[in-house]
């Protein structure tokens, strides 16, 4: 059973690995350029802190999840993992919140601020954007079920464990 649980944990963890890796990938390869009347332009990543500080999270997180893979099951180590997947949680969520806006703007424009919507122009950007998006997101899904189970396993709130 207690193999059956790490082949579960690991498995897990390796989907959440391979959401934050797909959304960095598929986030830093979106550009795409577009003409309005005389004035060309191109929409990329870089061009907005929100998309920049998407990229650079998940991509941290990509990392630390790549590391944790290795970690043995008997280590000391997995009470801090516990302390950093919440933080890393945490941190995807505040990317996918702060992209999520910017992509709202660029998908409806806003018209108080007369900002037009961009993804009539770039429809293979904002495609590109939308699939980092939900990718994100999947992998913050997972990052909460592991939380949820490594806080179980490893703190054992309840206190459960007869010693």
């Amino acid at each position: 059973m207690a193999k059956t649980g790490r082949i579960c944990h690991l498995l897990l963890r390796f989907l959440a690995f391979s959401a934050t890796l797909s959304a960095v990938v598929v986030m830093v390869s979106s550009h795409e350029k577009a003409s309005f009347f005389t004035v060309s332009f191109e929409a990329k990543y870089t061009n907005s802190p929100a998309f920049k500080y998407f990229v650079i999270a998940n991509s941290i997180v990509t990392v630390y999840g790549f590391f944790v893979l290795f970690l043995p099951a008997e280590s000391l180590l997995w009470r801090l993992v516990v302390a950093m997947d919440m933080v890393l949680t945490m941190l995807l969520i505040s990317s996918i919140s702060a992209a999520l806006a910017i992509a709202q703007v660029a998908k409806n424009g806003n018209n108080y601020a007369a900002w037009l919507p961009i993804c009539g122009s770039v429809p293979k950007f904002c495609n590109h954007m939308t699939g980092a998006l939900v990718a994100s997101f999947i992998g913050v899904i997972i990052y909460l079920i592991l939380l949820l189970h490594s806080i179980h396993t490893v703190l054992d709130p309840l206190l459960l464990r007869k010693t």
